[in-house]
């Protein structure tokens, strides 16, 4: 393996407190939410694990279900399949146009689903729209037929074609959910080994960074109830899936073993509710210890990767514009 590795010179790292650098928002969360949120704890959480269960003809059957769904809210936006360089995935807007700003967004979905037209595409199309930029998801190799590292290689190969487009690299925002949380920071160890430049900034949303445990970091046992939508015992199977025999020590695979130095400001979000917190809050620490200029909320109540879902919570459009300031504050000008 060839990933990039802290230095064994380099001396221990010792994780500065949460304490300032996590901002806990004080965003009151409606009675209507709160309800959705306790729906899906009964309804969507049940159904995912029993998926995550399935035979791999039943989640080949899903992905298949979920490529044939249709986004039909593009906020005006055009949203086409197509190849982009040498890998397929969804444009917004139009990739000849380099003078603009372009979001590369990786989907989440645990390794083993397409990108949500509900819920991807619609939040990529929201922010494209308010951004004035085109965005790139690409359709990365999913498990279980593909494990590590297909899909990571195939998000490196994304990022490059952007570049080969002729977007300024101070012009990309690199970000992505859950699983693709987790491929956006391999991506950022990808872009510095091969010496690459860096995006504008990066926004994990509830990134997964430590795949080689399924009973850590402690919110993981601690929200295990709690969660709204993530079954963490069935993830352990995600990790077969994906894994497979490589050493999920591999910071590219548990981002949270990373050396950060070098990487772009990055804005990190979470919900307080969801078993994923320490994941996000814990890599937060390690990119802060490792001088990256790193902002990190924590939401109450709200589900995990809850800025996908727009169209359910009004809360949403609060979380968004955070994301778009944060945009706006790195992107170079034209």
């Amino acid at each position: 393996m060839n990933a990039d590795s802290v230095s064994p010179n380099q001396p221990p790292l010792l994780l500065a407190p949460a304490a300032g650098l996590v901002r806990y928002c004080d965003i009151p969360i409606s009675g209507r939410s709160r309800f959705i949120t306790w729906l899906l704890k009964w309804t969507l959480r049940p159904m995912l694990a029993r998926m995550i269960r399935g035979s791999d003809e039943k989640i080949a059957r899903i992905q298949l279900r979920m490529m044939r769904m249709r986004c039909r809210k593009t906020h005006g936006q055009s949203i086409e399949y197509s190849v982009v360089g040498t890998l397929p995935g969804h444009v917004i807007g139009d990739l000849r146009d380099t003078g603009k700003p372009v979001i590369l967004w990786l989907h989440g979905g645990a390794f083993i689903l397409p990108a949500a037209p509900t819920a991807h595409l619609e939040m990529a199309a929201d922010l494209s729209a308010q951004l004035g930029a085109h965005c790139f998801l690409p359709d990365y190799r999913l498990a279980p037929r593909n494990r590590f590292p297909a899909a990571l290689d195939d998000c490196e190969r994304a990022y490059r074609a952007l570049l080969d487009l002729g977007f300024a690299p101070e012009r990309i925002v690199l970000g992505g959910d859950s699983a693709g949380g987790n491929l956006t920071l391999g991506v950022l160890q990808r872009i510095r080994k091969n010496g690459w430049p860096m995006p504008a900034c990066a926004l994990p949303v509830s990134p997964a960074t430590e795949l080689g445990r399924i009973h850590a970091p402690p919110s993981r046992p601690r929200k295990m109830k709690v969660d709204p939508i993530l079954p963490i015992a069935a993830l352990q199977r995600i990790d077969e899936m994906y894994v497979g025999d490589w050493d999920a020590s591999d910071p590219e695979l548990s981002p949270i073993f990373a050396d950060c130095r070098g990487f772009p400001p990055m804005y990190l979000i979470a919900s307080d509710a969801e078993v994923l917190l320490d994941d996000t809050v814990m890599f937060a620490q390690r990119a802060k210890a490792h001088g990256v200029d790193v902002r990190c909320d924590v939401w109450p109540v709200l589900p995990h990767a809850f800025p996908l879902f727009g169209w359910l919570y009004p809360e949403v459009k609060q979380a968004r514009s955070d994301m778009l300031a944060f945009m706006r504050e790195h992107l170079g000008s034209e």
